[in-house]
């Protein structure tokens, strides 16, 4: 009995790692690095940074992608913090260009919505915490299996990230810190 549970705990685990393959859907950046410090050029402009959003680019979506959307948090701030919510970008979109936080500034593909974040600008606005630890910022692609999230996700950036959640086939992540 001892071998036949051996092959039946074999067999689990490759169909888990079988699966893990499968569902292979990365996030990198040319300018980031996991664990790495924040560029100051994506840095909040009023703790002397550039405030432009990263390039991103995420890779092997699962099947039934139609389109995508990109977030950041600041998990260590006093109840969290969302620096950049984006959503509704096309399917056909391998990343986003750096600025593209930056709405109707043509850096984003298309339809690309980007709500107030918690500094309560519209778009991608970088990490300032204060003075102290450095912070992590959660960077969040996600493969969604709706070409839009309708109008509902408009009104606030809790409705727009509770229909991200709904509509999320898989997510890929990027952390960073950033201190001062």
């Amino acid at each position: 009995m001892p071998a036949m549970r051996r092959a039946l705990i074999g067999l689990c685990l490759a169909a888990v790692s079988a699966g893990a393959a499968a569902s292979g859907f990365t996030l990198d950046s040319p300018t980031l690095s996991a664990g790495g410090r924040m560029p100051l050029a994506n840095v909040y402009g009023e703790c002397g940074g550039g405030n432009q959003s990263p390039p991103l680019r995420w890779h092997d979506p699962p099947s039934g992608t139609q389109s995508y959307a990109v977030t950041m948090f600041d998990p260590d701030a006093k109840g969290g913090f969302w620096h950049w919510i984006a959503f509704d970008i096309a399917v056909g979109a391998h990343g986003l260009n750096a600025g593209a936080g930056t709405p109707h500034s043509g850096n984003a593909p298309g339809d690309t919505e980007q709500p107030r974040n918690d500094f309560g600008n519209a778009g991608y606005s970088g990490p300032c915490p204060p003075p102290g630890k450095p912070h992590h910022y959660v960077i969040t692609a996600y493969a969604l299996d709706v070409p839009e999230l309708g109008p509902v996700a408009h009104f606030s950036r809790d409705r727009a990230l509770a229909a991200i959640r709904k509509h999320t086939l898989a997510k890929a992540t990027l952390t960073v810190v950033w201190g001062r």
